[in-house]
């Protein structure tokens, strides 16, 4: 009889042990245990806030690439508008197919499309041009899981060919490459999100003239999104950018701060869209006294991404 009721005793207390920390402490197993299962509070996170953060930030990225065995088509559209004089504007166009190969690796090969209008720009050729201008290869691999890890962090990489300088618009042999750290957090549980990330891009270009120069910029990027619906996020991004002379970010040329305001959209199930105006607030090129650098970056650069998920 002794063995039976201890046995008994236990039992209820062992049972206790096994179920989810949520549950434990509504059995009374015994005093302590309560106590304990108080003072631990829930054991399990809050569910997944169903929002894909990658495209939420206008410019900025979150660390978010999909599940594995995903297949998406991305369309980018970015424009550059307007020099201290004259009439300029650039549109680059990134097609896209995105293979999430595992649920921390994602490849995607790509094409671009350049369009550039020059007119009365100083030290430029008034120029008028459109054509197909190269192909890119980019690489992310998430490392921290931000539904597991106080935050989300991607590594990006993106090695690329162009025949044609967007700049410009006249033919050129470039060959570059981007490096990031794309960092997230929730900090509303599926309301509002924060995007923290580090760019480098280098590229070394050949002119007509068989003339080589290097070139390299370096841009800290921070966004916040608000999510107003289950189709629409609102937010407001602002970037600082640094040009230099050479890949090493050898001589200083010119900075420049961006702010401006981002959506994104699903419009059905399986497409999004999602953009930003970003307008040139503060710079300066490093010899030009004046406000802005507009020599190394432009007055507004906006984008527009079309996002299809198979």
């Amino acid at each position: 009889m002794a063995m039976l009721m201890t046995a008994a005793l236990v039992a209820p207390a062992a049972a206790a042990e096994e179920l989810p920390g949520w549950l434990s402490y509504q059995t009374e197993p015994s005093a302590s245990g309560t106590v304990r299962a108080l003072e631990q509070g829930p054991a399990t996170k809050p569910d997944h806030d169903d929002v894909d953060t990658e495209h939420i930030f206008g410019f900025s990225m979150g660390s978010d690439i999909g599940k594995k065995g995903e297949i998406e088509l991305e369309i980018e559209n970015v424009g550059r508008f307007g020099r201290r004089f004259g009439s300029y504007t650039g549109v680059g166009v990134l097609s896209q197919f995105k293979f999430t190969l595992t649920d921390n690796f994602r490849v995607a090969p790509g094409v671009s499309f350049a369009s550039t209008q020059i007119s009365g720009v100083p030290g430029m050729i008034d120029n008028r041009r459109n054509a197909i201008a190269g192909a890119s290869m980019e690489f992310r691999y998430k490392v921290l899981d931000r539904d597991e890890m106080p935050f989300g962090l991607t590594l990006h990489a993106a090695p690329g060919w162009n025949r044609v300088d967007e700049l410009t618009g006249f033919d050129a042999q470039i060959y570059g490459t981007e490096f990031a750290a794309l960092m997230d957090k929730e900090l509303i549980h599926g309301k509002l999100f924060a995007a923290f990330n580090l760019w480098y891009s280098g590229g070394a270009s050949r002119d007509l003239a068989n003339a080589w120069s290097h070139d390299s910029e370096f841009a800290v990027q921070g966004a916040l999104s608000y999510k107003l619906n289950p189709t629409l996020i609102l937010g407001v991004e602002a970037r600082y950018v640094r040009a230099y002379e050479g890949l090493g970010l050898d001589r200083f040329s010119g900075d420049a701060v961006y702010v401006g305001p981002t959506f994104s959209a699903h419009l059905t199930e399986k497409i999004g869209l999602s953009g930003t105006w970003s307008t040139q607030v503060a710079g300066q090129a490093c010899n030009d006294p004046r406000h802005l650098d507009l020599d190394d970056f432009e007055r507004h650069q906006a984008m527009l991404r079309f996002n299809y998920l198979f």
